[in-house]
Protein backbone atom coordinates (compact mmCIF):
# COMPACT_ATOMS: atom_id res chain seq x y z
CA UNK A 1 0.00 0.00 0.00
CA UNK A 2 1.69 3.28 -1.12
CA UNK A 3 0.71 6.53 -0.69
CA UNK A 4 2.30 9.65 -2.89
CA UNK A 5 2.41 12.84 -1.29
CA UNK A 6 3.35 16.55 -2.27
CA UNK A 7 4.87 19.37 -0.58
CA UNK A 8 6.68 22.17 -2.17
CA UNK A 9 6.97 25.15 0.80
CA UNK A 10 8.34 24.75 4.66
CA UNK A 11 4.74 25.05 5.57
CA UNK A 12 2.81 22.40 3.52
CA UNK A 13 5.89 20.42 4.73
CA UNK A 14 5.01 20.63 8.04
CA UNK A 15 1.22 20.15 7.62
CA UNK A 16 1.83 17.23 5.38
CA UNK A 17 4.22 15.44 7.80
CA UNK A 18 1.35 15.71 10.07
CA UNK A 19 -1.00 13.89 8.07
CA UNK A 20 1.50 11.47 7.34
CA UNK A 21 2.19 10.44 10.62
CA UNK A 22 -1.51 9.90 11.72
CA UNK A 23 -1.82 7.73 8.25
CA UNK A 24 1.32 6.24 9.47
CA UNK A 25 -0.41 5.40 12.64
CA UNK A 26 -3.36 3.60 11.41
CA UNK A 27 -1.16 1.98 8.34
CA UNK A 28 1.91 0.75 10.10
CA UNK A 29 2.95 -1.15 6.63
CA UNK A 30 2.35 1.86 4.31
CA UNK A 31 4.94 3.17 2.00
CA UNK A 32 4.95 7.13 1.60
CA UNK A 33 7.21 8.68 -1.36
CA UNK A 34 6.98 12.09 -3.14
CA UNK A 35 7.88 15.47 -3.58
CA UNK A 36 9.56 16.02 0.43
CA UNK A 37 10.90 18.44 2.48
CA UNK A 38 13.05 17.74 5.33
CA UNK A 39 10.00 17.13 7.85
CA UNK A 40 8.07 14.58 5.54
CA UNK A 41 11.90 12.90 5.01
CA UNK A 42 11.48 12.57 8.51
CA UNK A 43 8.26 10.91 8.73
CA UNK A 44 9.77 8.32 6.33
CA UNK A 45 8.51 10.03 3.56
CA UNK A 46 11.16 8.87 0.16
CA UNK A 47 11.82 11.79 -1.61
CA UNK A 48 11.43 11.36 -5.52
CA UNK A 49 11.81 15.13 -4.93
CA UNK A 50 13.73 17.16 -2.62
CA UNK A 51 11.12 19.84 -2.09
CA UNK A 52 13.60 22.61 -2.03
CA UNK A 53 14.46 22.03 -5.37
CA UNK A 54 10.94 23.25 -7.05
CA UNK A 55 10.47 26.06 -4.32
CA UNK A 56 10.69 29.42 -6.14
CA UNK A 57 8.91 32.48 -5.70
CA UNK A 58 8.36 35.42 -8.26
CA UNK A 59 6.72 34.87 -11.93
CA UNK A 60 9.84 36.49 -13.54
CA UNK A 61 11.94 34.32 -11.38
CA UNK A 62 9.98 30.93 -12.38
CA UNK A 63 10.77 31.49 -15.26
CA UNK A 64 14.56 30.70 -15.70
CA UNK A 65 13.65 27.43 -13.28
CA UNK A 66 11.07 26.05 -15.35
CA UNK A 67 13.28 23.85 -17.22
CA UNK A 68 14.73 21.70 -14.10
CA UNK A 69 10.89 22.36 -12.54
CA UNK A 70 9.50 20.72 -15.41
CA UNK A 71 11.98 17.35 -15.42
CA UNK A 72 11.88 17.03 -11.34
CA UNK A 73 7.84 16.72 -12.57
CA UNK A 74 8.46 14.43 -15.11
CA UNK A 75 10.24 12.55 -12.57
CA UNK A 76 7.59 12.16 -10.20
CA UNK A 77 4.77 11.41 -12.54
CA UNK A 78 7.15 8.61 -14.22
CA UNK A 79 7.72 6.73 -10.39
CA UNK A 80 3.66 7.38 -9.76
CA UNK A 81 2.89 5.30 -12.68
CA UNK A 82 5.05 2.55 -11.92
CA UNK A 83 4.24 2.49 -8.58
CA UNK A 84 0.28 3.57 -8.16
CA UNK A 85 -0.45 5.11 -5.07
CA UNK A 86 -3.93 3.97 -3.08
CA UNK A 87 -4.16 7.95 -2.94
CA UNK A 88 -2.05 11.19 -3.09
CA UNK A 89 -1.92 14.20 -0.67
CA UNK A 90 -0.96 17.27 -2.24
CA UNK A 91 -0.19 20.21 -0.07
CA UNK A 92 0.05 23.68 -1.46
CA UNK A 93 2.33 24.90 -4.51
CA UNK A 94 -0.44 25.01 -7.22
CA UNK A 95 1.59 25.54 -9.89
CA UNK A 96 2.99 22.44 -9.36
CA UNK A 97 0.51 20.77 -7.51
CA UNK A 98 -2.75 20.99 -9.90
CA UNK A 99 -1.01 19.72 -12.94
CA UNK A 100 0.47 16.88 -10.97
CA UNK A 101 -3.09 15.91 -9.63
CA UNK A 102 -4.25 15.97 -13.57
CA UNK A 103 -1.83 13.32 -14.68
CA UNK A 104 -2.51 11.69 -11.21
CA UNK A 105 -6.45 11.83 -11.98
CA UNK A 106 -6.06 10.33 -14.95
CA UNK A 107 -4.47 7.25 -13.59
CA UNK A 108 -7.36 6.91 -11.51
CA UNK A 109 -5.70 7.72 -8.20
CA UNK A 110 -8.00 10.19 -5.83
CA UNK A 111 -6.67 13.55 -4.83
CA UNK A 112 -6.78 14.80 -1.61
CA UNK A 113 -5.85 18.45 -1.96
CA UNK A 114 -4.68 20.30 1.70
CA UNK A 115 -3.89 24.68 2.16
CA UNK A 116 -6.43 25.51 -1.07
CA UNK A 117 -4.97 27.37 -3.72
CA UNK A 118 -5.68 31.02 -3.05
CA UNK A 119 -8.01 31.17 -6.45
CA UNK A 120 -9.98 33.85 -4.35
CA UNK A 121 -7.77 35.76 -4.78
CA UNK A 122 -6.21 35.73 -8.21
CA UNK A 123 -6.41 33.62 -11.27
CA UNK A 124 -9.65 32.71 -10.40
CA UNK A 125 -9.59 30.47 -13.42
CA UNK A 126 -7.95 27.40 -11.53
CA UNK A 127 -11.47 26.91 -9.97
CA UNK A 128 -12.25 24.62 -13.10
CA UNK A 129 -9.06 22.46 -12.57
CA UNK A 130 -9.16 21.81 -8.85
CA UNK A 131 -13.32 21.12 -9.52
CA UNK A 132 -12.02 18.69 -12.04
CA UNK A 133 -9.34 17.01 -9.93
CA UNK A 134 -9.45 17.13 -6.47
CA UNK A 135 -11.43 14.84 -4.76
CA UNK A 136 -11.22 16.68 -1.52
CA UNK A 137 -10.13 20.32 -0.83
CA UNK A 138 -9.20 20.76 3.12
CA UNK A 139 -9.67 24.95 3.30
CA UNK A 140 -7.30 26.51 6.17
CA UNK A 141 -8.76 29.47 6.30
CA UNK A 142 -12.52 29.78 7.00
CA UNK A 143 -13.74 32.21 4.05
CA UNK A 144 -12.77 29.41 1.69
CA UNK A 145 -15.27 26.82 2.22
CA UNK A 146 -18.12 28.48 1.01
CA UNK A 147 -16.37 30.53 -1.49
CA UNK A 148 -15.11 27.12 -3.42
CA UNK A 149 -18.67 25.27 -2.76
CA UNK A 150 -20.23 28.04 -4.49
CA UNK A 151 -18.27 27.11 -7.64
CA UNK A 152 -18.57 23.10 -7.31
CA UNK A 153 -15.79 22.09 -5.57
CA UNK A 154 -15.67 19.21 -2.68
CA UNK A 155 -14.35 21.60 0.18
CA UNK A 156 -14.45 21.42 3.85
CA UNK A 157 -12.82 23.92 6.21
CA UNK A 158 -10.67 21.88 8.99
CA UNK A 159 -8.95 24.82 11.26
CA UNK A 160 -5.75 26.07 10.50
CA UNK A 161 -3.02 23.64 12.46
CA UNK A 162 -0.72 26.63 13.50
CA UNK A 163 -3.38 27.50 15.88
CA UNK A 164 -2.84 24.40 17.72
CA UNK A 165 0.28 24.16 17.06
CA UNK A 166 2.52 26.94 17.51
CA UNK A 167 3.43 28.22 21.06
CA UNK A 168 6.85 29.22 22.64
CA UNK A 169 9.41 25.94 23.79
CA UNK A 170 10.85 28.26 26.21
CA UNK A 171 10.27 30.89 28.77
CA UNK A 172 10.97 34.08 28.44
CA UNK A 173 13.90 34.07 31.48
CA UNK A 174 14.91 30.57 29.89
CA UNK A 175 15.31 32.28 26.45
CA UNK A 176 16.56 35.59 27.24
CA UNK A 177 19.66 33.68 29.46
CA UNK A 178 20.06 31.19 26.72
CA UNK A 179 20.83 34.42 24.48
CA UNK A 180 22.47 36.92 26.64
CA UNK A 181 19.13 38.97 25.71
CA UNK A 182 18.98 42.34 28.13
CA UNK A 183 15.31 42.10 29.71
CA UNK A 184 15.49 46.02 29.71
CA UNK A 185 15.49 46.00 26.07
CA UNK A 186 12.83 46.32 23.33
CA UNK A 187 13.31 42.72 21.50
CA UNK A 188 12.94 42.44 17.60
CA UNK A 189 12.40 39.53 15.24
CA UNK A 190 13.52 39.93 11.96
CA UNK A 191 11.66 37.20 9.81
CA UNK A 192 12.71 38.08 6.06
CA UNK A 193 11.84 34.47 4.98
CA UNK A 194 12.76 31.42 4.90
CA UNK A 195 14.06 31.06 0.68
CA UNK A 196 17.71 32.23 -0.17
CA UNK A 197 16.33 34.72 -2.74
CA UNK A 198 13.89 36.11 0.54
CA UNK A 199 17.07 36.68 2.33
CA UNK A 200 18.64 38.47 -0.52
CA UNK A 201 15.84 40.87 -1.14
CA UNK A 202 14.62 41.41 2.19
CA UNK A 203 17.30 41.55 4.13
CA UNK A 204 19.53 44.72 3.29
CA UNK A 205 16.07 46.68 3.40
CA UNK A 206 15.62 45.40 7.17
CA UNK A 207 18.95 45.90 8.29
CA UNK A 208 18.84 49.59 7.52
CA UNK A 209 15.50 49.47 9.17
CA UNK A 210 17.36 48.09 12.45
CA UNK A 211 20.10 50.93 12.00
CA UNK A 212 17.05 53.95 12.11
CA UNK A 213 15.72 52.15 15.29
CA UNK A 214 18.88 51.67 17.45
CA UNK A 215 19.36 55.71 17.23
CA UNK A 216 15.84 56.01 19.55
CA UNK A 217 15.51 52.45 20.83
CA UNK A 218 17.61 50.15 23.26
CA UNK A 219 17.33 47.28 21.37
CA UNK A 220 17.88 42.70 21.07
CA UNK A 221 18.00 41.84 17.44
CA UNK A 222 17.58 38.40 16.63
CA UNK A 223 17.15 37.40 13.01
CA UNK A 224 14.57 33.78 13.27
CA UNK A 225 15.89 31.41 10.65
CA UNK A 226 15.32 27.67 9.49
CA UNK A 227 17.75 25.06 11.37
CA UNK A 228 21.27 25.11 9.37
CA UNK A 229 20.76 27.90 8.13
CA UNK A 230 23.60 29.97 9.27
CA UNK A 231 26.20 28.82 6.90
CA UNK A 232 23.92 29.07 4.42
CA UNK A 233 25.64 31.32 1.34
CA UNK A 234 22.70 33.35 1.37
CA UNK A 235 23.55 34.56 4.58
CA UNK A 236 26.87 34.42 4.78
CA UNK A 237 27.82 37.85 2.82
CA UNK A 238 25.46 39.39 5.61
CA UNK A 239 27.86 38.44 7.90
CA UNK A 240 29.46 41.85 8.81
CA UNK A 241 26.56 43.68 8.45
CA UNK A 242 24.43 41.61 11.10
CA UNK A 243 27.44 41.31 13.68
CA UNK A 244 27.74 45.42 13.09
CA UNK A 245 24.47 45.60 14.15
CA UNK A 246 24.99 42.67 17.35
CA UNK A 247 21.53 41.24 15.42
CA UNK A 248 22.13 37.52 16.82
CA UNK A 249 21.23 34.79 14.23
CA UNK A 250 19.11 32.13 16.05
CA UNK A 251 18.43 29.06 14.59
CA UNK A 252 15.10 26.82 15.02
CA UNK A 253 13.70 28.47 17.84
CA UNK A 254 11.56 30.58 15.45
CA UNK A 255 8.53 30.61 17.37
CA UNK A 256 10.65 31.44 20.58
CA UNK A 257 12.00 34.64 18.51
CA UNK A 258 8.69 35.86 17.98
CA UNK A 259 6.94 34.95 21.06
CA UNK A 260 9.03 36.57 23.48
CA UNK A 261 9.34 39.62 20.93
CA UNK A 262 7.98 43.06 21.64
CA UNK A 263 7.75 43.43 17.79
CA UNK A 264 8.30 41.06 14.34
CA UNK A 265 9.60 42.49 11.19
CA UNK A 266 7.75 39.36 9.03
CA UNK A 267 7.73 38.61 5.77
CA UNK A 268 3.83 38.21 4.07
CA UNK A 269 2.91 34.88 4.56
CA UNK A 270 2.76 31.90 6.86
CA UNK A 271 5.26 33.32 9.86
CA UNK A 272 2.39 36.50 10.05
CA UNK A 273 0.04 32.98 11.02
CA UNK A 274 2.49 32.08 13.33
CA UNK A 275 2.74 35.80 14.56
CA UNK A 276 -0.76 36.23 14.92
CA UNK A 277 -1.20 32.82 17.09
CA UNK A 278 1.66 34.24 19.42
CA UNK A 279 0.12 37.76 19.49
CA UNK A 280 3.11 39.52 18.92
CA UNK A 281 2.21 42.98 16.86
CA UNK A 282 4.16 42.87 13.51
CA UNK A 283 4.98 44.92 10.85
CA UNK A 284 4.70 42.93 7.53
CA UNK A 285 6.29 43.27 4.35
CA UNK A 286 7.28 41.77 0.78
CA UNK A 287 9.44 41.99 -2.18
CA UNK A 288 9.88 40.33 -5.61
CA UNK A 289 11.68 41.36 -8.54
CA UNK A 290 9.78 44.19 -10.33
CA UNK A 291 8.88 42.30 -13.46
CA UNK A 292 7.35 39.71 -11.68
CA UNK A 293 5.35 42.93 -9.66
CA UNK A 294 4.30 44.60 -12.50
CA UNK A 295 3.17 41.55 -14.00
CA UNK A 296 1.39 39.81 -10.96
CA UNK A 297 -0.06 42.81 -9.51
CA UNK A 298 -2.88 43.57 -11.05
CA UNK A 299 -4.07 39.56 -10.81
CA UNK A 300 -4.65 40.03 -7.43
CA UNK A 301 -8.33 40.68 -6.66
CA UNK A 302 -8.02 41.33 -2.71
CA UNK A 303 -8.02 44.11 -0.47
CA UNK A 304 -5.22 42.84 1.54
CA UNK A 305 -1.90 41.10 0.68
CA UNK A 306 -0.99 40.08 4.49
CA UNK A 307 -2.92 36.50 5.53
CA UNK A 308 -3.61 38.42 8.70
CA UNK A 309 -5.27 41.28 7.45
CA UNK A 310 -7.82 39.30 4.63
CA UNK A 311 -8.80 36.88 8.12
CA UNK A 312 -9.53 39.80 9.75
CA UNK A 313 -11.41 41.63 6.92
CA UNK A 314 -9.51 44.89 7.45
CA UNK A 315 -6.48 46.24 7.77
CA UNK A 316 -4.66 44.69 11.21
CA UNK A 317 -0.95 44.81 10.48
CA UNK A 318 1.03 47.05 8.72
CA UNK A 319 1.44 45.96 4.99
CA UNK A 320 4.89 47.42 2.96
CA UNK A 321 4.92 45.80 -0.10
CA UNK A 322 7.35 46.28 -2.77
CA UNK A 323 8.30 50.10 -3.43
CA UNK A 324 6.57 50.64 -0.04
CA UNK A 325 8.93 48.55 1.74
CA UNK A 326 11.70 50.91 2.41
CA UNK A 327 13.93 51.02 5.75
CA UNK A 328 12.47 54.61 6.73
CA UNK A 329 8.58 53.15 6.05
CA UNK A 330 9.78 50.00 8.25
CA UNK A 331 11.67 51.65 10.58
CA UNK A 332 8.51 54.07 11.11
CA UNK A 333 5.85 51.71 11.23
CA UNK A 334 7.27 49.86 13.97
CA UNK A 335 8.23 52.91 15.97
CA UNK A 336 4.98 53.94 16.32
CA UNK A 337 4.46 50.51 17.29
CA UNK A 338 7.69 50.13 20.17
CA UNK A 339 6.52 53.84 21.39
CA UNK A 340 3.15 53.86 22.12
CA UNK A 341 1.73 50.06 24.24
CA UNK A 342 -1.78 51.08 23.74
CA UNK A 343 -1.43 50.98 20.01
CA UNK A 344 0.24 47.76 20.61
CA UNK A 345 -2.14 46.37 23.08
CA UNK A 346 -4.99 47.05 20.53
CA UNK A 347 -3.06 45.27 17.88
CA UNK A 348 -2.40 42.04 20.29
CA UNK A 349 -6.39 42.07 20.85
CA UNK A 350 -6.91 42.23 17.25
CA UNK A 351 -4.68 39.19 16.71
CA UNK A 352 -6.44 37.14 19.55
CA UNK A 353 -9.95 37.82 16.95
CA UNK A 354 -8.06 36.68 14.13
CA UNK A 355 -6.97 33.39 16.49
CA UNK A 356 -9.52 32.47 17.47
CA UNK A 357 -11.14 32.75 13.95
CA UNK A 358 -8.61 29.92 13.33
CA UNK A 359 -9.54 27.64 15.66
CA UNK A 360 -12.30 24.77 15.09
CA UNK A 361 -12.69 21.85 17.20
CA UNK A 362 -10.28 18.97 16.75
CA UNK A 363 -6.75 18.45 15.28
CA UNK A 364 -6.93 19.61 12.06
CA UNK A 365 -4.16 17.96 10.48
CA UNK A 366 -5.92 14.68 12.15
CA UNK A 367 -9.25 15.68 10.50
CA UNK A 368 -7.49 15.42 7.43
CA UNK A 369 -5.96 12.20 7.98
CA UNK A 370 -9.26 10.63 9.35
CA UNK A 371 -11.35 11.62 6.29
CA UNK A 372 -8.75 10.58 3.72
CA UNK A 373 -8.47 7.15 5.72
CA UNK A 374 -12.28 6.71 6.04
CA UNK A 375 -12.58 7.53 2.13
CA UNK A 376 -10.20 4.75 0.74
CA UNK A 377 -11.07 1.97 -1.44
CA UNK A 378 -12.04 -0.91 1.13
CA UNK A 379 -10.63 -3.21 -1.47
CA UNK A 380 -7.30 -1.40 -1.61
CA UNK A 381 -6.79 -1.72 2.05
CA UNK A 382 -8.06 -5.36 2.89
CA UNK A 383 -5.80 -6.48 0.14
CA UNK A 384 -2.97 -4.85 1.73
CA UNK A 385 -4.15 -6.18 5.21
CA UNK A 386 -4.35 -3.63 7.07
CA UNK A 387 -6.95 -2.17 9.09
CA UNK A 388 -9.03 0.84 8.67
CA UNK A 389 -10.55 3.14 11.37
CA UNK A 390 -13.37 0.97 12.89
CA UNK A 391 -10.64 -1.90 13.41
CA UNK A 392 -12.02 -3.86 10.70
CA UNK A 393 -9.27 -6.41 8.81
Amino acid sequence: MQFLVSAGEASGDMYAAEVVSRLSHLYPAARFYGCAGPKLQARGVEPVIDAADISVVGLAEVVSHLPRIYGEYRRLVRVAGKNPPVAALLTDNPDFNLRLARRLKALGIPIYYLVAPQAWAWRPGRVKTIREVVDKLFCLFPFEEPWFRERGVDATYIGHPLAGLVRTQASRPEFFARHGLRADRKTIALLPGSRPGEIVRHLPVLLEAVGLLRRRFALNLLLATPSGFHSHRALTSFREPLEALSIQVVENETWDCIGHADLAFAASGTVTVEAAVLGTPMVTFYKVNSLSWWAGRPLVKVPFLCMVNLIAGRLVVPELMQAEMTPSSLAQAAEALLANPEQSDRMRAELASVRAALTCQGDPLGLAADFIAQSLPAGALEDAGLFNLSGRK
